[in-house]
């Protein structure tokens, strides 16, 4: 019998990639648009896996509705797993299977396109030339050339951009528990975290969200940056803390901020609200700054990294189920009995 999988809170290119890959595996793809959470879990009864995104909200409440109903695989189709009950999930001997590696290379350019069109003020200028407004007035930037860029991060994303920054000439220190190698021989300097506050021209974090990292940005550390720092966020919203990173911005303590994620994206990013009220008033206040510059969380959006993420996802599940291990479930690195299958 073909092996079934339930896919929540998924868009066109969700079904266009996955359909494309399915080819090689036959499964029976069935797409929600729903988020996974408590209230829509049931629509996967029947089902043998789910497979969930970055906003979905697989808490102890979901994963039991989940295990009621016997499916054991959980299939995230992106690196995080922070909205996941992990401790839960062990407990009740679920498979949590992720995406660790699609496109670093992706979400790399994009953090350097967001330095890029802050810097230069691309978003300024764009809007100018639409109104009819050829002034540079207002518009200088700097040359990137030169500038001390800190990576607070320096796992396959942290080290893609590390390679750019130090292409385009800029000195590029790193930051993490573990230096990476090629980091340092690129020509990555590592140094403690303070250093790495003091010194950066530019932050870009790219940290996991973790006990550890959760607010690692925050009115303290915000406070040993240099004044007039640029921030650039492509990891998790909630490794900074937005109320302090507004007020370093009114004070001009931080001078740039470009974010691609946003510690309360769960309830915006994704869905179209342009003919909406937007509820959340910190969002708000973030969006009435001339020198930050927001995207929903599309670092990751490009044709090379859904493929990617799509063959990973179907063949983490092929691997859970056939040969009793898979590489990428974070519950245990090998599955300690095959699945059961209808």
């Amino acid at each position: 019998m073909s092996l079934k999988i339930a896919f929540f809170n998924t868009k066109s290119y969700d079904e266009e990639f996955f359909t494309k890959v399915n080819a090689s595996y036959h499964y029976d793809l069935q797409f929600f648009k729903e988020h996974l959470n408590p209230r829509t879990a049931i629509l996967a009864q029947g089902c043998d896996a789910v497979c969930a995104f970055v906003n979905d909200d697989l808490s102890q409440k979901t994963l039991q509705i989940l295990q009621q109903n016997k499916i054991p695989i959980i299939a995230m189709r992106c690196a995080g797993v922070n909205n996941v009950d992990i401790e839960f999930a062990k407990k009740n001997h679920m498979h949590v299977l992720n995406v660790p590696s699609y496109s670093p290379y992706a979400i790399a350019e994009h953090a350097v396109a967001l330095m890029l069109i802050l810097n230069r003020k691309i978003h300024r200028a764009h809007m100018r030339v639409h109104e009819g407004n050829f002034s540079l007035e207002g518009l200088l930037g700097f040359d990137m050339h030169g500038k001390t860029v800190g990576i607070l991060g320096t796992g396959k994303i942290g080290t893609a951009t590390a390679r750019i920054l130090l292409g385009m000439g800029c000195e590029v220190l790193g930051f993490d528990k573990e230096p990476n190698t090629t980091c340092k021989e690129m020509g990555v300097h590592y140094v403690d975290l303070t250093t790495l506050l003091n010194r950066s021209d530019i932050l870009s974090l790219h940290a996991p969200l973790s006990k550890s990292t959760y607010h690692l940005i925050n009115e303290k550390t915000i406070q040993q940056m240099k004044k007039g720092v640029m921030l650039i966020n492509t990891s998790r919203g909630a490794v900074i803390d937005t109320i302090a990173v507004i007020e370093a911005l009114k004070k001009g303590q931080i001078g740039y901020l470009g974010l691609d994620v946003y510690e309360e994206e769960d309830l915006l990013f994704f869905e179209d609200f342009s003919q909406e009220i937007i509820q959340d008033d910190v969002f708000a206040r973030l969006l009435t700054f001339p020198n930050v510059v927001i995207t929903t969380h599309q670092g990751f959006f490009t044709k090379e990294a859904l493929e990617a993420i799509a063959h990973t996802t179907l063949e983490n599940i092929h691997q859970c189920v056939t040969e009793k291990k898979c590489n990428n479930d974070v519950c245990s690195q090998h599955c300690p009995a095959k699945p059961a299958i209808r």
